[in-house]
C-alpha cells in the first residue's frame, strides 16, 4: 500500500490536520482528508515535524565496527526521528580520500533506515599538518560539503585559512572542533570549583573560546563558512553573537547532553560523563539554552559518540570521551526548550532539521511539510513518559548519561520518502 493517511496530527504543534503521502511524496495536508485506499495511522495529540537531520554522528565504520556499525548507527538515528545524519571522519582509515567517504555513502544506501551524508576531513589523517583531498571528495559520488577532523582541532591557523579559501570555492563549510590543544593538556573535565574539589585536571573555557574567536576572524578575512561543534561555554556564546552581529557566516551548533547535564555529575567520577567538550556550569547551561532559543546557536546536534562496554567500564583517567544519543536527543529538547517554554515545536522543527540541512546542504531533507514535498517525517508523542534502558537502544553501543532517567517524549512513526523506518515506536 503507497498511501498513509497521517489522521489528526499537529502539524509543527499547531492544528490538527490531516497528512497524505503517496508513495515517496506528501499529496495533501489539510483537514477530513479521505482515507479510501490508505492505510491510516491515528496520530491524535501527536506532533508531526519534518524528519530530523543530525549534522554531527560518530558512526565508527570503517574500523571501529565494535563500538558502531553505519546500520545500527542508522537505526539508531531513525528511532530518534532521524531521517538524515553527517558521518564524521575519524574513522580508520580516516575519512580524508574519495575512496572512503563513497565507502561511508554506500553503506548508507544500503542500510535503508536514514541518508548518510559523510563529512569529509580537513587534514590527511586528522593530523593537521596537510589539507586532505577537499576537492575530490565533493566531486566524489558522496558529494562532500562538510569538512571536520572533529575528536581535533585544526589548531595551525595557515591550515585552517587554507581550508576556508579551499571550500570556498564549491560552497562548503568548515566545522571546527573548538579546542587549543596546548592549554587542554592533561585535561580531565571542566575547569573550575568541581575540578579543583576533585583533583581533576582541568579544561578551560578558553580554550574553546580563544579557536572560536581567531576562527571567526579568518572566516570573515577570506568571506567563507564556518560551522562551531558542539559549542559549550557561555563565553563561546557571546563570540558568536557577535561575529553575527558583524556579519560574519558563522553556525553553530549545541548538544543535547550540554543544555541538561552540567559538571557536578562528574563529582560520581562515572565515566559515562566523560565527554569532549566537558560537561559546563549550570550558567553555561543556562546561556547554551537562552542561546539556541533567540537563534545565535542555529542547531541541535548529537555529536554520538558510541564506545564499546570495555572503554568507559574502567577508572574515569583511562575512559574514552563520549556519549551516545540519537535515540534520546528530541526527548532531552522537549524537556530543557520546549517544556521551559524557549522553543515552540516550529522553533524545534527549525533547529533540528531545516537549520542543519540547510548548513550541510542535504537535499531533500528540512523541508516544510507540506504538498509536493519529500515525505521525510516525524512523529512525536509529546505526553510520553518513560526512563531510559539503553537496552533497549538500536545502537550497537550503550555509553548514554540518562540512564534511569526520566525523559519527557517518544518518537511513535519515522518516515524516509514515504517508507515507514519506526513504526509505534518500534523499528520497522
Amino acid at each position: 500500500m503507497s498511501k498513509i493517511l497521517i489522521r489528526g496530527a499537529k502539524v509543527l504543534g499547531g492544528e490538527a490536520q490531516d497528512v497524505l503521502i503517496d508513495g515517496e511524496t506528501i499529496e495533501a495536508v489539510s483537514s477530513g482528508l479521505s482515507d479510501e485506499g490508505a492505510q491510516v495511522i491515528e496520530a491524535g495529540g501527536q506532533i508531526l515535524l519534518p524528519g530530523l537531520v543530525d549534522l554531527h554522528t560518530h558512526l565508527r565504520e570503517p574500523g571501529r565496527e565494535d563500538s558502531e556499525t553505519v546500520l545500527t548507527g542508522t537505526r539508531a538515528a531513525a528511532s530518534g526521528g532521524y531521517t538524515a545524519v553527517f558521518a564524521m571522519a575519524n574513522t580508520f582509515p580516516v575519512a580524508d580520500t574519495a575512496g572512503v567517504v563513497e565507502q561511508v555513502y554506500r553503506l548508507g544506501k544500503e542500510s535503508g533506515y536514514c541518508d548518510v551524508q559523510p563529512i569529509g576531513a580537513v587534514t590527511v589523517g586528522l593530523e593537521g599538518k596537510k589539507l586532505a583531498e577537499l576537492g575530490a571528495m565533493h566531486e566524489s559520488a558522496a558529494g562532500v560539503t562538510v569538512f571536520s577532523d572533529d575528536g581535533k582541532c585544526v589548531d595551525d591557523a595557515v591550515i585552517m585559512r587554507r581550508a576556508l579559501e579551499y571550500v570556498k570555492a564549491f560552497g562548503g563549510v568548515v566545522a571546527q572542533h573548538a579546542q587549543e590543544p596546548r592549554l587542554t593538556e592533561g585535561a580531565q573535565m571542566n575547569e573550575g570549583i568541581v575540578s579543583a574539589e576533585l583533583g581533576l585536571g582541568g579544561w578551560p573555557a578558553v580554550a574553546e573560546e580563544s579557536i572560536i574567536a581567531r576562527d571567526v576572524l579568518l572566516a570573515e578575512h577570506v568571506g567563507s563558512r564556518v560551522h562551531i561543534c558542539h559549542l559549550s561555554t557561555a563565553g563561546s556564546v557571546e563570540i558568536v553573537r557577535w561575529a553575527k552581529s558583524r556579519g560574519i557566516d558563522v553556525t553553530a551548533e549545541v548538544t543535547p547532553h550540554h543544555l541538561l547535564l552540567t559538571d557536578e555529575l562528574v563529582r560520581s567520577y562515572n565515566p559515562v560523563y566523560k565527554v569532549n567538550p566537558p560537561l559546563r556550569t549550570e550558567r553555561d547551561v543556562m546561556a547554551l539554552r537562552e542561546a539556541l532559543a533567540d537563534g545565535t546557536i542555529d542547531i541541535v546536534a548529537t555529536d554520538h559518540a558510541p564506545h564499546p562496554h570495555e572503554d568507559k567500564d574502567c577508572e574515569w583517567a583511562a575512559a574514552a570521551m563520549g556519549m551516545v544519543g540519537l535515540e534520546t536527543a528530541l526527548s532531552v529538547v522537549q524537556q530543557t526548550m520546549v517544556e521551559t517554554g524557549l522553543l515552540d515545536w516550529a522553533g524545534v522543527a527549525d533547529r533540528m532539521s531545516y537549520a542543519p540541512a540547510r548548513i550541510g546542504r542535504a537535499a531533500g531533507h528540512g523541508r516544510p511539510v507540506s504538498a509536493g514535498e519529500p515525505a521525510n517525517l516525524t512523529l512525536v508523542d509529546p505526553a510520553y513518559r518513560g526512563v531510559v534502558d539503553p537496552a533497549g537502544f538500536a545502537s550497537r553501543s550503550r555509553n548514554t548519561p540518562y540512564e534511569g532517567r526520566e525523559l519527557p517524549g517518544r518518537v511513535t512513526h519515522t518516515f524516509l520518502r514515504g517508507r515507514a523506518t519506526v513504526v509505534d515506536g518500534k523499528l520497522a
